[in-house]
């Protein structure tokens, strides 16, 4: 059965009124042809950082099982809320949750990988109903346990549906359009770009640019499915970037701020740490500075903490950072800086010299930054 697939991030939600704000979308969708409709939802923006630490304070050792039970809690009330909204407006409508997606996992709590996809339920849940709202990043392993498919990763369950139910591409509604040369709130002259392809939106992704998930990008990939970034601005729509096979490989510099650094006692030990890491495709770049081995975590940073940890690196405390990324060459150069102007500053000297001609243009995307598509500062390059 054919369906739109419509993902809407926790930026589509930052108060209890913008669930009635895309239901009118939804409808409007549905009255020009739009046929079936899957919305996948994040939770509203900020519930997970809040479950999180409401969950931590009543227990700093809380089971990993325990911490992803909880944290699903903020996408299910998002996808009521949002039920509730286009029903309220006539539609029919129903909402799935992990537990009855059909998206079964392994037990890797913080960050499963799915092992096996049943599109029964949803298929009967479109039967029945014009539009089903599907909570986003969340599934069962085969114990009937809720878990989630990692930090950010409601695109993958949007990716996932859209594959499953055979559709040529998947729409992602963010707070910017699309795929940017930089960050668009903090670079001036942050470049869109139209079409770019899946590995270097994968690349950009692995090391720390938000605007998707990069798990859903491979698995798009894998199924042919083209990502369609769009944004909801004033009630209109905008169509920012196609992620597909024939996109360009586009120069860009990625911030990534709150990244982690683990310090190792050696060179060896740290070398053991990655290939584990390696194992568990979890990206995780060795790094040298002052003398002392590190590995920088832009992504998935919990879960691989928790994975070394259970590997025997008992002793490593993560430290914090900011990072930039620079993509124009063979491989990605990597610089840290402690200080966020300074990394701001940083990063746009970067994106200048790579695009000389934006130097001076004024990005128009203007208003508050409610979450960004790319994390905020960073930044002092790294031999």
């Amino acid at each position: 059965m054919k369906a739109n697939v419509l993902k809407f991030g926790g930026s589509s939600f930052l108060h209890p009124g913008d669930y009635g704000r895309i239901a009118l979308h939804i409808a409007g969708r549905l009255s020009v042809g739009a046929g079936k409709i899957v919305a996948v939802v994040s939770a509203m923006a900020g519930t997970s950082d809040n479950l999180k630490a409401m969950i931590l304070d009543v227990n700093d050792q809380a089971s990993p099982s325990n911490l992803d039970a909880a944290l699903a809690t903020g996408e299910m009330l998002s996808t009521r809320l949002l039920e509730a909204a286009v029903s309220r407006i006539g539609i029919r409508v129903t909402s799935l949750c992990g537990y009855n997606l059909g998206i079964h996992t392994n037990s890797d709590f913080g960050r499963a990988s799915i092992k096996d996809i049943d599109p029964e339920p949803l298929l009967a849940a479109l039967q029945q109903n014009d539009v089903v709202i599907a909570a986003g990043a969340q599934a069962i392993d085969k114990s009937g346990r809720l878990t989630m498919l990692g930090r950010n990763s409601s695109d993958l369950t949007a990716v996932v549906i859209a594959s499953m139910l055979g559709s040529e591409d998947c729409e992602i509604y963010s707070d910017v359009p699309g795929v940017f040369t930089a960050d668009p709130y903090c670079i001036p002259g942050a470049k869109l770009i139209p079409e770019i392809a899946y590995s270097a939106i994968i690349q950009m992704s692995r090391f720390g640019a938000k605007v998707l998930h990069y798990r859903a990008v491979l698995h798009a990939e894998h199924h042919r499915v083209t990502i369609v970034c769009k944004s909801l601005r004033d009630d209109d729509e905008i169509i920012g970037t196609r992620v597909c096979h024939d996109g360009e490989n586009a120069h860009s510099v990625v911030l990534a701020s709150g990244a982690m650094l683990l310090r190792f006692a050696n060179v060896a030990e740290r070398d053991q740490a990655c290939s584990i890491l390696e194992r568990l495709d979890a990206v995780g770049t060795p790094i040298e500075q002052h003398g002392i081995a590190y590995i920088c975590l832009t992504s998935d940073a919990d879960f691989a903490l928790q994975q070394l940890r259970s590997a025997g690196f008992l002793s490593i405390c993560p430290e914090s950072s900011t990072v930039i990324t620079e993509f124009a060459g063979r491989a990605p150069r990597l610089y840290l800086e402690s200080d966020g102007d300074r990394a701001i500053a940083l990063a746009r000297r970067i994106h200048d010299r790579l695009f000389p001609e934006r130097a001076h243009d004024d990005f128009s995307w203007s208003g508050n930054k409610p979450h960004s598509a790319y994390s905020s500062p960073l930044f002092k390059p790294v031999p």
